[in-house]
């Protein structure tokens, strides 16, 4: 638990800091900003790739540090340079496609490579973003032929929950396997790869120490990053997991939630 005021705010994006829209809103970007002003560091801290990121800091007053890929990926955004990445090695995302095809014949993949800056998927695959950086593969081994940051599964309409469930079964601590939407999308990274472990990276760098730390999220990717923090935030609108180990709740992302925790936590002066 924290003991001292904070020096380090570590968000989520989607469904914690952002609106439903994708939007940051006036107030968000203001609070912000003036906590940068005010010394304290802020970090980003998304399963997004850094091709998603530009949107983000469009709305933001200045771009600031962000752990992507749900931890595999540090980047800065002033230098526009990866500080850290921890992919999966293409060894390693054979033997998980197999596993998983053989435990959920119907499982089809992308993969973000090139440090998230490109998303290579299987026909089958169901594309969201085709304009985002999105390339369809000839065959299922160039899908698996490079390091990749992030594996996308999905299987048709899948309760999100059980789906993780199964696919973290089927890897047995070979991947970390997590969800961020209800969509049915199951997303694999490195072992030992998390929200997490990129924070922590990133604190270190900083000499930040984790009871330093207010962290704010919403879905179980989060969890790690939730609990390695010194004060853990759930907004209201988050998903039963994350509400029940956080220390606070804060409004929803749809009214600003994060924003208003850290105008009560930092008064304007």
């Amino acid at each position: 638990m924290m003991g001292s005021s904070p020096r380090l705010l570590a968000t989520d994006l989607d469904g914690t800091l952002l609106r439903d829209d994708r939007s940051v809103s006036s107030r968000t970007a203001d609070v912000l900003a003036r906590m940068s002003a005010e010394g304290r560091q802020v970090v980003l801290v998304t399963g997004r790739p850094i091709r998603w990121l530009s949107e983000v800091y469009d709305q933001l007053r200045e771009p600031v540090p962000a752990i992507c890929a749900n931890g595999a990926v540090v980047y800065d955004p002033v230098e526009d340079v990866v500080l850290r990445t921890d992919p999966l090695s293409p060894d390693l995302l054979a033997e998980v496609a197999r596993r998983l095809r053989a435990e959920v014949p119907e499982v089809t993949f992308a993969v973000e490579i090139t440090d998230s800056r490109e998303m290579r998927y299987e026909a089958e695959y169901p594309v969201h973003r085709p304009d985002m950086g999105c390339r369809l593969v000839d065959a299922p081994e160039e899908l698996l032929s490079a390091p990749a940051v992030k594996l996308l599964a999905r299987a048709g309409s899948q309760d999100p929950d059980a789906f993780v469930t199964i696919v973290s079964g089927a890897l047995a601590g070979l991947a970390e396997a997590t969800h961020s939407s209800y969509s049915g999308l199951v997303e694999i990274s490195a072992a030992g790869v998390t929200k997490a472990a990129g924070l922590a990276w990133l604190c270190a760098r900083y000499a930040v120490p984790a009871e330093q730390v207010v962290a704010f999220g919403d879905m179980p990717n989060d969890l790690p990053m939730l609990t390695w923090a010194g004060r853990a935030v759930a907004v209201a609108n988050a998903h039963p997991a994350v509400r029940e180990i956080a220390d606070e709740t804060a409004g929803s992302n749809q009214e600003d939630g994060v924003a208003a925790y850290l105008e009560d936590l930092f008064p304007a002066t």
